[in-house]
């Protein structure tokens, strides 16, 4: 995804993969774009409802089209990975449903042996961005 505009085709490649893999992190620096992405993959699904980061509530549940379940984690918060714990998340990642981590790195005892890992790099001036998606097989 070089430029804004190029949101809704990066997100449908994201999505085409995480056809076979629903659980999937995204790493970058705070402002890198990982919560508008996130709100585009939700408006793909159909999710109707206003999509934002749980920062504060760690995770955030929206339903898309056919009533599929999508859920949306936001770990830059936690001080402790008992937290993500306290809330189920392994559960949540076990539950074949679509599940969207932001800050998996305050996680990573917790993650799955599976998931789609997408890495954004904005440039120096934070106008475009590289993403890079790769799948991680544990």
């Amino acid at each position: 995804m070089s430029s804004l505009a190029e949101l809704p085709a990066a997100a449908s490649v994201l999505l085409e993969e995480a056809a076979s893999e629903p659980v999937i992190l995204f790493e970058g620096p705070m402002g890198a774009g990982k919560t508008t992405l996130i709100k585009e993959l939700c408006r793909q699904l159909g999710v109707l409802e206003n999509v934002s980061s749980p920062t504060f509530a760690l995770v955030n549940e929206y339903e898309g089209e056919k009533g599929k379940l999508i859920y949306h984690f936001d770990f830059y918060r936690i001080n402790h990975e008992r937290e993500a714990l306290d809330i189920g998340a392994p559960e949540y990642f076990e539950s074949g449903n679509l599940c969207l981590i932001e800050w998996p790195s305050m996680i990573p005892s917790l993650l799955p042996e599976r998931y789609l890992l997408v890495e954004i790099t904005p440039d120096a001036e934070g106008k475009e961005r590289e993403l890079r998606i790769s799948r991680v097989a544990g």
